[in-house]
């Protein structure tokens, strides 16, 4: 990685000048500066299914996510309503930018195909000639989406800018061939970094599979691949170990229903992405209650369960094991242990139970959620309590190991991030010109 960071030929511009714009500074002093509506102008024309499948019959219409644009490919569809209207929808062309203003969440959208997007979007299009290839870039700096941030600050949703804003903002305009010359270097090295950013959250998915299927192994054969096995008689489990036990989660577990009326517990808890982890109570952020009257306390070991909209999400992690005391939401289940019951082997069982998507074949109801008495008839497999540990301990040492080594390379697509950001900003702004 270090190599492709240091492969740019680059030279300082000899000839500066203040732009006088807080988010450009410096700049080339052949350039100029214009405002957005003297080179953009927004495009209101509704939808036509007629020309829309003339214009391209494999695309009849799609709408631009507020994504990163490198996401965005010219095969993106997106499914509408079999009785939606169309011709209420906004057109689109090639070349166009695009950009949700009610919920802004930074950059605009460049488009890369013909159709249709959402009435709620607000299409533009150049007025004047440009390479639209760097405005694609421009428009992804964080600084001019800073700029467009600061719009919102006095607004009570802290989102929703106006077409208005964009069109008074001063944004840097190079000769059209310098633009030309910005856009092709910045296409080629975002490139470089987006196949360095792939290569490296490949490995990292491959860490992850191996940790899930290291505990799954583990929880479910033990760690005497020589004992004699028997069948669980359950689907997802397969054969276990002769010795081990197969009962249901009740057996082990208990529900604990101790709501914080007295607004006592200060500690609040949250389930995130398989860990229980510490929030701030006092926070405006986030979608937290007006007081934690309802929420429930939770003692260590319990064992939380998200068990909601299981048709909706199917990759954020459902099972965290409690470690302090504390308030957590009562939209969760909370697993109280049983004497003798070893929390941490049956939080790394539920994990696994949770990553072969078990739970998602047990929920009912229009939101598909699961209460405690219907989670509680879950088949589970355990081995003697003396196993349990060993279990748990060897699965404990194994997951830190993979762990530092996924945080490693989080730090490497950090840095990978922090270097694209840079160079679209030094170029964009004419800190840097290609050589």
């Amino acid at each position: 990685m270090s190599a492709c960071l240091n492969c740019l030929g680059v030279n300082e511009v000899p000839e500066m000048k203040n732009s006088g714009i807080d988010w450009i500074g410096a700049c080339p002093a052949s350039w100029q500066f214009l405002k957005g509506k003297y080179i953009f102008s927004l495009r209101n024309d509704k939808g036509n299914m007629i020309e829309l499948q003339l214009l391209s019959p494999t695309q009849k219409f799609g709408v631009i996510p507020q994504f990163l644009f490198e996401e965005l490919t010219t095969n993106t569809t997106v499914k509408v309503k079999e009785n939606a209207n169309l011709s209420q929808f906004k057109t689109i062309h090639r070349g166009d930018f695009c950009i949700s203003l009610r919920s802004f969440q930074g950059g605009f959208e460049y488009c890369t195909y013909e159709g249709v997007v959402s009435p709620a979007y607000q299409v533009f299009y150049a007025i004047t000639k440009i390479c639209d290839n760097y405005f694609k870039h421009l428009f992804k700096d964080q600084s001019f989406i800073g700029k467009m941030n600061s719009y919102t600050l006095s607004l009570r949703d802290g989102k929703n800018i106006s077409f208005v804003d964009f069109g008074n903002t001063y944004l840097p305009i190079p000769p059209i061939s310098e633009q030309k010359i910005i856009s092709s270097f910045l296409d080629e090295k975002c490139a470089e970094v987006g196949n360095l950013f792939a290569d490296i959250q490949a490995e990292i998915d491959i860490l992850e599979e191996y940790k899930n299927s290291v505990i799954t192994e583990k929880v479910t054969k033990g760690l005497n691949s020589d004992v004699a096995m028997k069948d669980s008689c359950t689907e997802w489990v397969g054969v276990i170990p002769l010795s081990w036990n197969i009962h249901p989660v009740y057996y082990y577990f208990g529900e604990r229903k101790s709501k914080n009326y007295d607004l006592k517990e200060q500690n609040l808890l949250s389930l995130s992405y398989g860990k229980i982890i510490r929030k701030d109570i006092n926070t405006n952020g986030g979608l937290l209650p007006a007081n934690f009257s309802t929420y429930n306390i939770v003692e260590a070991d319990d064992i939380i369960i998200r068990p909601t909209d299981l048709q909706n999400d199917k990759r954020s992690l459902r099972t965290g094991l409690v470690t302090e005391h504390g308030i957590i939401s009562s939209a969760y289940i909370d697993l109280m242990p049983k004497s003798g019951v070893n929390s941490k082997y049956f939080y790394y069982l539920l994990h696994a139970y949770d990553i072969m998507k078990v739970f998602y074949n047990m929920g009912n109801g229009v939101r598909q959620g699961l209460n405690y008495s219907e989670f509680s008839k879950l088949m589970v497999v355990a081995p003697p309590q003396k196993e349990q540990q060993e279990i748990a301990d060897y699965l404990d040492t194994k997951c830190t190991e993979i762990d530092s080594i996924i945080e490693a390379k989080k730090e490497q697509l950090k840095v990978l991030d922090e270097y694209k950001k840079s160079i679209i900003y030094e170029y964009v702004t004419g800190k840097k010109e290609v050589v």
